[in-house]
């Protein structure tokens, strides 16, 4: 019996995904050098053109130069390590703060905070206005699968809502609802008893907006949107703005999850 591929809500089978650069061939020397922790890709750039950068007893200046495993690589003297140190950060998210690694409005972001000498990505993103628990780590391994529909990681939000929560607005809600790019999943919701306005969400699939989506749909809008929780993680034990290390059993729990242990 053949199996039969997976496709998406279109009917279409989703693309192939590319093979991450490096696993069969050369890499770009700046990737590296990033990858070392030692400068971000620009940075790295500026560095290669200004003859700071030998592989194999030769500066190269020239960007785009790739290298294999096999190259001896050294930055201002200092040899480069291609064993990739793998850093995982919680960081409580304030208002006001984007999620890239830079913006050409020139406001703040997630990286002027958590200021490491490691060049870290967020895995999934909170809305400038969205608080709470948000992961950083430069281990694509672990964020590709976090943030894959297919582990159906939890993330637990408080929203305050415009309006008390209808209860058979919440029963939707629960069931899923018709959003532009499909229907959301099913998901856990609780109203406060006291204050009909606060509710807490826990969904799995964490598409772009998709809390503010949810409540949009059924006309009421979201004062304010604070993620508790992500898969275990929380922001017990940190101020808002404040980040710590994850420790060793909290990364082999997350791996765990998602099968890379």
């Amino acid at each position: 019996m053949t199996q039969k591929k997976p496709t998406d809500r279109s009917g279409k089978r989703p693309p192939k995904p590319e093979p991450e650069e490096g696993l069969a061939g050369p890499v770009r020397l700046n990737k590296v050098i990033a990858d070392a922790g030692i400068a971000s890709r620009r940075h790295a750039d500026a560095l290669i053109k200004a003859g700071n950068v030998v592989v194999n007893g030769r500066i190269v200046n020239e960007l785009g130069t790739r290298v294999t495993l096999d190259d001896n690589i050294s930055v201002n003297g200092e040899p480069v390590t291609r064993t990739k140190h793998l850093t995982y950060v919680i960081l409580n998210k304030p208002k006001n703060y984007i999620t890239t690694s830079n913006d050409e409005l020139g406001r703040l972001t997630v990286f002027d905070i958590v200021k490491i000498h490691t060049r870290l990505f967020t895995v999934g993103r909170l809305d400038r206005n969205t608080t709470g628990v948000l992961l950083l780590t430069n281990d694509g391994d672990l964020a590709h699968r976090l943030m894959h529909p297919r582990y159906a990681v939890p993330r637990v939000y408080r929203a305050a809502l415009s309006a008390n929560l209808r209860s058979d607005h919440a029963k939707q809600i629960a069931a899923g609802v018709e959003l532009e790019d499909g229907p959301s999943q099913p998901c856990n919701i609780m109203i406060d008893p006291d204050d009909r306005s606060n509710v807490i969400l826990e969904i799995h699939e964490g598409r772009n907006r998709e809390v503010r989506r949810i409540f949009e749909t059924l006309g009421y809008e979201v004062k304010r949107l604070d993620r508790k929780q992500y898969a275990f993680l929380t922001n017990r034990g940190l101020n808002r703005g404040e980040y710590r290390h994850l420790t060793r059993e909290e990364v082999h729990e997350l791996r765990k999850m998602v099968n890379l242990t």
